[in-house]
């Protein structure tokens, strides 16, 4: 469960390290994000001489979340940490590379090309 003012990890070479969430997209007054749903968030922390820079207002979709995720077959997934993967309008990543498991619930999103680049899909 991400809401607005929640620090997340980034999951992706994109330039980023850490994002704070500032916005849920969706509907107009929703509290909480999960696995899947699109962010609006500022930049806190980013490497330097890369595109992206520190207080840079982006989008981003969450990809990992401490709080559980229960599917329809009974088997529930937790993570270590909130993480994020910083997209573009289209919704394609900025970075090539995505670090970190996936959910495989990415792919019903249509978020094929993130999970495409991670090195593991659960």
């Amino acid at each position: 469960m991400i809401q607005p003012q929640t620090l997340l990890n980034v999951a992706d070479n994109s330039g980023a390290r850490e994002l704070m969430c500032i916005r849920i997209l969706g509907a107009s007054n929703r509290q909480y994000a999960h696995i899947g749903d699109v962010i609006v968030a500022v930049i806190k922390e980013a490497v330097p001489n890369m595109p992206l820079e520190r207080s840079e207002v982006i989008r981003a979709v969450i990809v990992r979340t401490r709080k559980e995720l229960k599917r329809d077959n009974g088997m529930i997934i937790r993570y270590d940490d909130n993480a994020a993967v910083v997209i573009d309008q289209e919704g394609n990543p900025k970075g090539t590379r995505v670090f970190g498991a996936i959910a495989r619930e990415l792919r019903q999103l249509n978020f094929t090309k993130i999970v495409s680049l991670a090195p593991e899909v659960l």
